[in-house]
């Protein structure tokens, strides 16, 4: 509020209208008192007076045509208080920057080059008007409306004819002031060619089309860091900004820019008025944050009291500099250095001036009041001054002289190593005279104006200079091309800084890479990481992330309520995986593969039957084999001893029929062994089913026997075995086998069973699809229906007499046979892969041994261990003679 105060208490009277009108060719009269406010100050002449003067610190050379230039040399400023009672003080500037002034002295130089060079605006003469901006935009504006409308105390000239006090301004090099000085020139199209000013905002043509830079937009320098943040994996990283365009401009592009593949950590402004209460709030969010490093977009003003207190308080970050300070000698002092070496900035290009180190050793101060910045240096420099009653109070009496030796101070005026914003302003200069060359070149008729006209020589306006300057394109003697964009851009080219810590207790930038927007993606960057000097005790780069990197294998689950750089690594699950690091989700195998353990790539699943080769199978086929070996003995048994009464008992010929019938169970379970192929699924159900029933279905028809024999012992049913003699038996057998039979068959070929590749887990299971779930269980349910029977048939008659026994065998067979296929169908259900085989295996043999040993057992054991029991009076239950 105060600069704007200020700017509207000093105007033209009268010419305020004047300045305006000028670039528009419209006569406007300040004479009639009708015309204009009473309080304008006018003459009866018609003549327009000046009303006061800004207080303006710079210096001037005088020329054919004029150039305007704005620079900061102090970089502090004290406004007076406004009470609104008093005419306020003019604003007072301090804190001299030789480096701000060597940037002016170098346009002063190109000038001089200029007049010199026989090859560039021959017969021309060029003059420069050089004000101080002190760094604050109401001064700034002041300096630009001084430059535009000229600081003639009266005017009298009212058709507003003729060029213009200045032709073009070099400067400003804030962004902010950039902004509100174009504003106005851009409405007169007055060129401003800025060096130092990279608000990404200014490449606007429609708000700012006479605005043009020798310096690259925002916009790269903030592409340009990021490539540095992408280099050294810095994905959390800390942004404190000015508080003007420049910063707030730069941290927009920043946020949009690091979101591709980083976060911010925190993001400050610093503050205006150097509120140290502000600047140690900022310096906590810096000491609690786990970010390791800091992104500084801020001019030097602003900057200094922040690192004051890094240095106060021993704060050690990773700092990354923006142009504007990263060679700026104000933060390469020694009292800095333990905090500052190591960082790393972006510098514009540096150049080289033949001839500039001797022009800023040979100035002399004068007495024109007009170049009071001379005189400024001047005291600045030698530590003195010129009046001696300032010398008295300020500089223990130490009074300027003129005569100091320039050429004995050894300081950043006099290093001409590190040209880089002089540069920018030696190639400003020259652009805008390349332009009036081109100009005042131009051919009659050939023009680019209206009737392809000519600017005309004694009348140039800035609108006719903005066009050729658009379009100017030269190389420096530096070899360096100028050329301009369509939005007033220049080439974007930087180099990497990085700050050393010197033998001598000093620190200096050094150059370790260069970023240049020209080349190929893959090649915009070329950094030389050895020549890197890091802050930190491994003296390499820091880790700055918020959450390590996740490992391919696992995927990335943000955190609720943080950044998306703060995560979780949750691993794949199983079947999934993920082959880059910090992947945001896990892909499934295809079917026929799955996860490696570390679940970083798909493997082929491994395929999984049982197999004659496993100890499950060897143990199960060699439990077959025994069982059928068994079956064998017990038949050959049998048949040594079918004479016997114990054989020959219940009809021997339904014994012999049961134990072929095992004998066919026990070996049908190794038809659910090895790879399963087409006709072993056929083959292994069919063959189970038809044994099991032959088996049950004689253990029926015998348990019938025990009952039918029973009856016959009776007096009243003396004819009951003729109805079940021998052929009645063997016709029960084979019909109840008969209907398993055309069971199979209608399933076999309605639905055979078949080999599949079960690849819903982690490995490829071969096995036999049923086909017919209801075969299946028609084909099981019709062995359970024979052997429940059986069961109940043996359950009645087991209280016969002992001479008729054999039907507490059978009962007992017929509970193990029942019981073990119960508990087959729940364990068969959840058995994975080869264990369902394995598990039906093993209910086979277990009936199978059950029926064997129940049934068989006891009668093998007195044949062959008591044949003195294989009578038939033993079998009768008569008592034997002694």
């Amino acid at each position: 509020m105060h600069d704007g105060g200020h700017c509207l208490a000093w105007v033209w009277v009268g010419c305020g209208v004047w300045t305006w009108a000028w670039w528009f060719q419209r006569p406007v009269g300040c004479g009639s008192a009708s015309a204009l406010n009473s309080s304008y100050s006018f003459t009866s002449g018609a003549v327009c007076q000046l009303r006061e003067q800004f207080h303006l610190v710079g210096m001037q050379q005088e020329g054919d045509i004029v150039l305007g230039g704005l620079f900061e040399v102090n970089l502090l400023t004290v406004f007076p208080e406004l009470s609104f009672r008093t005419e306020p003080e003019q604003p007072w500037c301090h804190k001299f920057d030789v480096e701000g002034f060597q940037a002016a002295q170098t346009m002063a130089f190109a000038i001089e080059e200029i007049n010199r060079n026989p090859n560039l605006l021959p017969n021309v003469t060029l003059g420069y008007r050089i004000y101080d901006n002190c760094v604050k935009l109401g001064v700034a504006f002041r300096a630009a409306t001084s430059l535009i409308s000229g600081t003639e105390s009266s005017i009298s000239n009212l058709n507003c004819s003729g060029t213009p006090p200045v032709l073009a301004i070099v400067g400003d090099p804030g962004s902010t002031h950039s902004i509100a000085i174009s504003n106005v020139l851009g409405l007169f199209r007055v060129p401003m060619v800025s060096f130092f000013a990279t608000c990404s905002c200014l490449s606007d043509r429609r708000r700012y089309p006479s605005f043009f830079r020798t310096i690259p937009s925002d916009a790269f320098q903030v592409r340009a860091m990021v490539h540095i943040l992408k280099r050294f994996g810095w994905t959390w990283v800390g942004l404190i900004v000015s508080n003007d365009d420049y910063g707030i401009n730069a941290a927009q592009s920043f946020h949009q820019d690091i979101s591709e593949f980083g976060c911010v950590a925190f993001y400050e402004i610093l503050p205006k008025d150097n509120d140290i209460t502000e600047i140690r709030r900022i310096m906590g969010v810096i000491q609690r944050s786990t970010s390791s490093v800091v992104v500084l977009f801020s001019t030097a003003s602003y900057l200094l009291p922040l690192m004051d207190e890094v240095a106060q308080q021993n704060v050690t970050r990773q700092w990354i500099a923006s142009e504007a300070w990263s060679t700026s000698p104000m933060f390469l002092t020694p009292r800095l250095l333990p905090f500052l070496k190591g960082t790393l900035g972006i510098a514009i290009r540096r150049g080289e001036i033949e001839g500039l180190r001797e022009f800023l050793l040979s100035l002399q101060p004068d007495n024109d009041p007009n170049n009071g910045l001379l005189k400024k240096f001047w005291e600045h420099m030698f530590d003195c001054r010129f009046k001696a009653e300032e010398a008295e109070i300020q500089t223990e009496g130490r009074v300027c002289t003129g005569n100091e030796d320039l050429t004995a101070t050894d300081n950043a005026y006099s290093d001409v190593s590190e040209l880089r914003p002089s540069y920018n302003v030696y190639k400003a200069v020259y652009a805008l005279a390349h332009a009036l060359h081109n100009l005042l070149n131009c051919v009659p008729g050939q023009g680019p104006f209206t009737g392809h006209n000519c600017a005309s020589h004694h009348d140039i306006q800035p609108w006719q200079l903005l066009h050729y300057l658009q379009n100017v394109n030269f190389t420096t003697t530096f070899g360096d091309q100028v050329s301009f964009d369509e939005n007033g851009d220049a080439l974007a080219i930087y180099d990497i800084m990085n700050f050393h810590a010197m033998p001598d207790g000093t620190m200096r930038a050094r150059t370790v890479g260069v970023i240049d927007e020209s080349q190929p993606s893959d090649k915009v960057l070329s950094l030389d990481e050895e020549k890197i000097f890091w802050n930190f005790k491994s003296n390499s780069p820091p880790r700055s992330v918020c959450s390590e990197s996740c490992s391919p294998g696992t995927r990335k689950a943000i955190k609720k309520g943080r950044p998306v750089c703060c995560f979780d690594c949750i691993a794949c699950a199983d079947g999934e995986i993920s082959k880059t690091a910090d992947s945001v989700e896990c892909f499934r195998c295809p079917e026929e593969f799955w996860s490696s353990p570390e679940k970083d790539q798909c493997v082929l699943k491994e395929v999984e039957f049982l197999s004659y080769e496993d100890a499950l199978g060897i143990s199960l086929s060699t439990a077959s084999l025994f069982g059928a070996c068994a079956c064998a003995g017990v038949l050959a048994v049998f048949a040594h001893h079918r004479h016997t009464p114990v054989v020959r008992s219940n009809n021997s010929e339904l014994s012999f029929l049961i134990l072929m019938s095992l004998k066919l169970c026990f070996l049908c379970a190794l038809l659910f062994i090895g790879q399963p192929r087409l006709w072993t699924c056929q083959l292994r159900h069919a063959v189970f089913g038809i044994s099991f029933v032959l088996c049950v279905s004689s253990i029926l028809v015998k348990t019938m026997v025990v009952v039918a024999v029973f009856k016959a012992s009776r007096p009243e049913s003396q004819g009951a075995m003729k109805w079940f003699g021998a052929p009645q038996q063997r016709g029960s057998v084979l019909i109840l086998t008969a209907f398993q039979v055309v069971i199979c068959a209608v399933w076999l070929s309605t639905a055979s069973p078949a080999p599949h590749k079960n690849t819903q887990s982690s490995k490829i299971v071969f096995e036999c699809a049923v086909g017919s779930m209801a075969g299946f269980a028609t084909l099981l349910g019709y062995i359970g229906l024979l052997a429940a029977v059986s069961f109940l048939l043996a359950f009645l008659a087991r209280n016969l007499p002992d001479s008729f026994n054999e039907a507490k065998f059978i009962t007992f067979s017929m509970l193990i046979f029942c019981a073990v296929w119960i508990a087959f169908i729940p364990a068969y259900v959840s058995s994975p892969g080869k264990y369902a085989d394995a598990v039906e295996i093993f209910a086979i043999l277990a009936s199978s041994f059950g029926l064997l040993i129940s049934i068989f057992a006891p009668k093998c054991y007195i044949i062959l261990l008591h044949p003195e029991r294989n009578t038939k009076k033993a079998i009768m239950g008569q008592p034997q003679a002694k």
